[in-house]
């Protein structure tokens, strides 16, 4: 008769702890590592002899590398399994602001730049500016190449110095070629993705300069094929964020992951594809889809949710919705974001950008 298998039940293959994940050693973080297998085998993980509570395992692991291999060996049955996963020294109690969607304000200044001597002197940025001298956000915008009648080949270099001094605050990423059409990679290959991103960052090398970016980009609505995400890492963007929605009526935003992977990145907000090298990071609130009243509210009910309150923030909004001509404006776009920000703050959150938060050790 077939033994049971081993099963990892906390954590799973990819998963990336931090500092709320276990207790905090000089050396890293100590997690327990639990298993199910056959009651009344003996197991060691990592070589410890694992306690035995009615066939479910564990033991306690120092995670001391940014990556560790855990191995377990059923002593009983000789059967052996092993997962990889991951330690984020710097991601639990940071936050950052990251907006979809831009270009309008590139094509403002690219079309006057006599109107706007300094890049921080149109309204959008400015309103950027007094968010991060506030409270120190750390600040990232994806942009599209092209709107009606503008594309990012005709934005000036004259400001690249300004982008440089305050690319310690401020960072630029691909998003996608143009607003429409919805979904535009949902179905895309490796090719097209490559392309398009290509193009957008060359011009953000161009006219900002490579200090401005980073390894973590949102592709547009947050959907892609496998092909189309390994375009994004291959490119740079080893970080992908979305929203990854599950069991629910809201959009999936969840590239090429299965309800499986879905489900278990929801209540993670951050796990690691070992196979194709890509960490995905859920976003904590889309800001311009609460009104300002509820904006408080949703973000602390994490706290009494089965996830628990996000270990790294982000607070994601588009920037359309700041345009008094947009069809969808809203007034208090400020005032949204404002709240969602001094949330953060206010609940022990530091700003950090994510890639440093994913990939710094």
């Amino acid at each position: 008769m077939k033994t049971q298998p081993i099963q990892f039940i906390s954590p799973i293959d990819g998963d990336m702890l931090h500092a709320r994940d276990g207790e905090s050693t000089p050396e890293g973080v100590l997690i327990d590592v639990r298993v199910a297998a056959p009651s009344a085998h003996r197991l060691t993980i990592n070589g410890q002899d694992a306690v035995d509570e009615n066939g479910i395992f564990s033991a306690k692991i120092n995670l001391t590398q940014d990556k560790t291999t855990i191995a377990v060996h059923d002593q009983t049955s000789g059967e052996t399994s092993a997962i990889t996963v991951f330690r984020l020294p710097h991601f639990a109690g940071k936050y950052r602001l990251s907006i979809d969607d831009n270009i309008w304000f590139l094509r403002d200044i690219g079309q006057q730049p006599a109107a706007y001597p300094s890049l921080f002197d149109h309204p959008y940025l400015g309103f950027l500016k007094h968010v991060h001298e506030t409270y120190g956000t750390k600040i990232h915008l994806n942009l599209f190449y092209q709107t009606d009648g503008f594309t990012l080949s005709e934005f000036p270099d004259r400001y690249k110095p300004e982008w440089q001094a305050n690319a310690n605050w401020l960072r630029l990423s691909f998003h996608a070629r143009s607003e429409f059409p919805d979904k535009p990679y949902e179905a895309a290959g490796y090719e097209q993705v490559s392309r398009d991103c290509a193009v957008v960052d060359a011009e953000i090398r161009r006219f900002a300069g490579q200090e401005v970016m980073g390894p973590v980009t949102t592709i547009h609505w947050g959907e892609a094929t496998v092909e189309g995400s390994r375009a994004l890492r291959d490119a740079g963007y080893a970080g992908q964020l979305g929203y990854f929605n599950v069991d629910d009526d809201l959009p999936t935003a969840s590239y090429y992951l299965t309800v499986e992977q879905r489900r278990h990145l929801k209540k993670r907000f951050v796990w690691h594809d070992t196979q194709e090298g890509i960490s995905f990071v859920r976003a904590s609130i889309v800001i311009d889809k609460k009104e300002l009243p509820d904006i408080v509210p949703f973000l602390d009910a994490y706290a009494e949710s089965p996830s628990g309150k996000p270990p790294f923030v982000d607070l994601l909004v588009h920037e359309q919705y700041f345009y008094p001509f947009y069809e969808a404006y809203q007034p208090d776009y400020r005032n949204r974001i404002l709240t969602a920000v001094k949330w953060a703050t206010d609940n022990g959150y530091t700003p950090a950008f994510l890639g440093d938060a994913l990939f710094t050790h």
